[in-house]
This record gives C-alpha cells, sequence and structure tokens, in this order.
C-alpha cells in the first residue's frame, strides 16, 4: 500500500518550505531522514496515514529531537497537507514523553504521557501498533545510517522493541534483527 503521490508531494514540499532540508540530522538532513522513515514504512506495508505520519513526525519536535518545524498551535496546517489521521499519529509520536511511556507500551492498559500538556492518556491497540511501528521505523533508519549510534545504542533499542514485540507487524521486528546487534543493555 503506497502514499499518493499528491499527499506525498504535498508533504515533501512543505518540509522543505519549512526548512527541513536545511536541518542536519545523522544520515543527512532532517528531510533525508524523515524520506528513509517513510520509506522503511511503506517496506513494511505500513497504511498510507502511517507512513505520512513517518515522513513528518519531527514536525513539532520529539522527546529526542527538539527542533520543530511548526508549532502546536499550527496543527491544523500540517492536517490540512496529510490529512486528521496522519496529523494525529504525528502529534502523538512528537508528545511522548519517552522515559515515562516506552518501558510499558506494549501493555494494553499502560498510559502515555504527553510532554506538552502533562496529561496521561491510555492509547486504544490501534495507536499503540502504530506508535510501536513508527519507533521502530524511526530508531532503525538512525541505526542503520549511523555506526556510533548503532554501537550506542542499539543494544538498549532491541531491548525496547522486543518489549514491542507484540505490536510490531513481522516486517518490522525482521528488520529491527538485521540492522540492532544482540545485547543485554537496557535503557527503557
Amino acid at each position: 500500500m503506497s502514499t499518493s503521490p499528491p499527499a506525498l508531494a504535498h508533504a515533501v514540499a512543505f518540509l522543505r518550505e519549512l526548512g527541513a532540508a536545511d536541518l542536519d540530522h545523522p544520515g543527512g538532513t532532517l528531510l533525508a531522514h524523515l524520506t528513509r522513515v517513510r520509506e522503511r514504512l511503506a517496506a513494511w506495508g505500513a497504511r498510507p496515514a502511517l507512513q505520512l505520519a513517518g515522513l513528518c513526525h519531527a514536525f513539532y519536535g520529539t522527546d529526542g529531537f527538539p527542533a520543530a518545524l511548526l508549532p502546536l498551535d499550527r496543527r491544523s496546517e500540517l492536517a490540512a497537507v496529510i490529512g486528521a489521521e496522519a496529523e494525529e499519529l504525528v502529534y502523538a509520536y512528537a508528545s511522548c514523553d519517552r522515559d515515562a511511556s516506552y518501558p510499558n507500551l506494549a501493555r494494553t492498559d499502560a498510559p502515555i504521557r504527553d510532554r506538552f500538556t502533562g496529561r496521561v492518556f491510555t492509547p486504544g491497540p490501534g495507536l499503540r501498533r502504530d506508535f510501536a511501528e513508527l519507533t521502530a521505523a524511526n530508531e532503525l533508519d538512525i541505526a542503520h545510517v549511523d555506526p556510533d549510534f548503532r554501537l550506542k545504542w542499539g543494544p538498549d533499542l532491541l531491548t525496547l522493541f522486543t518489549r514491542f514485540r507484540p505490536l510490531l507487524t513481522e516486517s518490522a521486528w525482521e528488520d529491527c534483527h538485521t540492522v540492532l546487534p544482540r545485547g543485554q543493555v537496557r535503557r527503557w
């Protein structure tokens, strides 16, 4: 299932307009990273809304990448480009307090803490799966292009994704084992 060419083209144009092609990121620029994340999700068979969320996941910054392309009061602009469902996924990903939320994400009753508002909510199974897939695609891209990152964080990420295993597609899980080294160190 691929993303429609017009939606993809509009999203890339918006990213360029807001400077994503000029921001440094492991493996080149933020735009290059975002493009690779979307492509990885597409290769895993993700639906178009999740692919667009992958392409735009850093619009509001993230817990691991603070540079924001848009302030939160302009969420409607991104929704107009990629659709409401994809924008909601982007917000969920950007707003996640990783330290508070990652350890128990695979539990159906585990809450996620919004780092922008402090609000805690319990997402449904669909959002949990999307969040886990997007997290895996994002981190695996960085690990793939940055050997130092992979060496330092790879074992921790493999531990995290092992915990996420019930939420990941078979393709994502296989990719985890292709990109990441085996290890015992735990961060989350």
